[in-house]
């Protein structure tokens, strides 16, 4: 699971537990500037291929996480619970896309959507 944090500035996805290794990234600093789109999606975690793994870990309905490449794309996952799955759209970042799992999806995406289109 990631746990997120939202500054002035700035979206810190920091991974916990055993995810750090899963993932092999233990935190993730991204511009708000750079945010696109987010929303909730459990639809795109239950696709069997997520992309080519480099580096990554992919368990078919048990974990995916890593960074994957699909579609000339480069993607980051976090994943064990598809109803807690919010993507995260990019732009000028080393990732195109997010997915990731938070604790509460529904109220991080409310409070990130607010904060992008504020901006």
């Amino acid at each position: 699971m990631v746990k997120p944090t939202i500054t002035s500035s700035s979206l810190l996805l920091d991974m916990e537990g055993i995810d750090k290794i899963w993932s092999l990234k233990s935190h993730l600093e991204i511009s708000l500037r750079h945010i696109t789109d987010v929303k909730l999606s459990s639809d795109v975690v239950k696709k069997i291929y997520h992309g080519l793994k480099a580096p990554g870990t992919s368990i078919p309905h048990v974990i995916t996480a890593g960074t994957f490449y699909q579609k000339g794309q480069r993607i980051f996952w976090d994943i064990h619970h598809p109803k807690k799955a919010v993507v995260i759209s990019l732009n000028d970042e080393t990732y195109n896309e997010l997915v990731i799992e938070v604790e509460k999806p529904e109220i991080f995406v409310s409070r990130l959507k607010k904060v992008i289109n504020n901006r």
